[in-house]
């Protein structure tokens, strides 16, 4: 039975049905429907809008719903939508009782309320998930203090670094996911409830009881917004996406380091995968499809940015296209955090590539300039007399590790035996002292401050 088919005539046509057929999605809200509307129900027999008895048999039979879905025992079906199930259910059970639940209710405010509960709780689950995989940066970041690796710009060898400011850069973007999440949270804890179909009801209703019911932080104040705002959804889907753009990132990079060129990461065999014809395959699928999952994630972005970009006020049937692309996004999110916390514990260091890597290429190069600046050298000079040495290493096939303190002298009279030293990988990096630099020393503070910060969210 549809709730609205008291005006019409003829049956809706068999294919229009099943094109707006929204209950094999939808029912995903069951759940928070029910939430919703033994909150309503209360405040209509609390107010006096409809008889106390008949508001505890309603709230009676939504509990013996729940029940049943819950263990099994009620399947979700024939009906145009969950509402309509959960309505049509309780009628079943109770009588004319039950159809006094929608007294003062619209499925249009009522569908913005479910919402909303549901995705205050995707916005808990996203930040639970984040959490652990910041403490699994975090944990790795540890591990990697006492090792060097050289760190890039433009994919090209730049300068050394203590291996855990890598890990740490990234707990440091999904840290900022934590606050964006957090902040949408709040921006979406607002009740429709009580805004009707768009005008708001002539029943003298409480807002504020089921406000504080459901625990929403207050009730909208303007019914055609209420009914009609799905920013809440357009904001989980950034925050998901941008989380989907730093895991993505991390996981070129993963990529990238535990190949044969680079060699810095190896990826644990648990996390990985081989190819049906090449014996001596380890390929990182796990990352390839973090990376791969992103785009599907933006596209659910851009298809609820599309649809409410030209609805007008207030309700359309337009914004029965918020939900699926939700759902999708996040289990991708989710499932993606949550598989690279995991891999994050499996991934192990080649100590020895890494350093190696760290000194090659000429990555220690700006130590050598910095070192004539604090000797009183101009810094551009500094800068021409490293370009030569670079350029005379390259020529005769050394480096700056192999050079004497007697060939430095050559190129400048300001170079001292301690030169040779300073060009070493640990120590390029440990040179870096400044706040937010890439010394162990650095390393090992934001790793503080980071558990400082995340102790917010636990």
């Amino acid at each position: 039975m549809k709730l609205w088919e008291g005006r019409f005539d003829a049956p809706t046509a068999k294919n229009a049905d099943l094109f707006g057929d929204s209950l094999p999605f939808d029912k995903q809200l069951w759940a928070v429907d029910i939430t919703a509307s033994l909150a309503h129900a209360a405040m209509l027999g609390s107010c006096g809008i409809i008889p106390l008895e008949d508001a505890q048999k309603i709230c009676a039979g939504l509990e013996g719903i729940a029940a049943d879905i819950e263990n099994g025992k009620l399947e979700i079906a024939g009906a145009e939508d969950i509402h309509s199930f959960v309505e049509n259910e309780l009628v079943a059970r109770i009588g004319d009782a039950g159809k006094k639940l929608h007294t003062a209710r619209s499925r249009n405010d009522q569908v913005a309320t479910d919402f909303r509960l549901y995705a205050r709780g995707s916005y808990d689950n996203l930040c639970d998930s984040l959490v652990n995989l910041v403490n699994a940066l975090l944990e790795k970041a540890g591990q990697g203090v006492k090792h060097i690796m050289p760190a890039y710009t433009h994919l090209r060898k730049a300068q050394p670094i203590c291996a855990g400011h890598f890990f740490n850069a990234y707990a440091e973007m999904f840290m900022r996911d934590l606050d964006r999440v957090t902040a949408s949270r709040e921006r979406a804890n607002v009740m429709p409830l009580g805004s009707g179909a768009l005008a708001g009801t002539s029943y003298p209703i409480d807002r504020n009881i089921t406000c504080e019911m459901l625990e929403f932080e207050r009730p909208c104040e303007n019914s055609l917004d209420g009914v009609s705002d799905r920013d809440f959804v357009a904001e989980y889907l950034f925050d998901a996406s941008l989380v989907m753009a730093h895991l993505s990132r991390l996981c070129e990079d993963i990529i990238l380091y535990s190949t044969e060129e680079f060699g810095y990461f190896e990826i644990s065999d648990a996390y990985s995968t081989g190819s049906s014809i090449m014996p001596q395959k380890k390929n990182p699928d796990i990352a390839e499809l973090i990376r791969g999952k992103t785009g599907r994630v933006y596209g659910h972005l851009t298809a609820i940015l599309t649809t409410i970009k030209g609805i007008p006020l207030a309700y359309n049937k337009d914004l029965q296209e918020d939900k699926e692309g939700f759902f999708d996004a996040e289990k991708q999110v989710i499932n993606c955090v949550d598989i690279m916390a995991e891999m994050l514990g499996a991934i192990s260091f080649k100590v020895k590539r890494m350093l190696t890597a760290a000194e090659g290429e000429f990555c220690c190069a700006t130590d050598v300039a910095d070192y004539l600046a604090k000797k009183g050298v101009p810094f551009r000079t500094a800068h021409s007399i490293t370009g030569k040495i670079v350029r005379t290493c390259i020529e005769n096939g050394k480096t700056l590790q192999t050079m004497t303190a007697d060939d430095y002298r050559e190129f400048a009279p300001e170079f001292g035996d301690d030169i040779v030293e300073a060009v070493k990988g640990k120590a390029c990096a440990d040179a870096r002292t400044s706040l937010g630099g890439g010394s162990a020393d650095n390393v090992k503070a934001e790793i503080k401050s980071l558990k400082k910060r995340l102790k917010r969210y636990l």
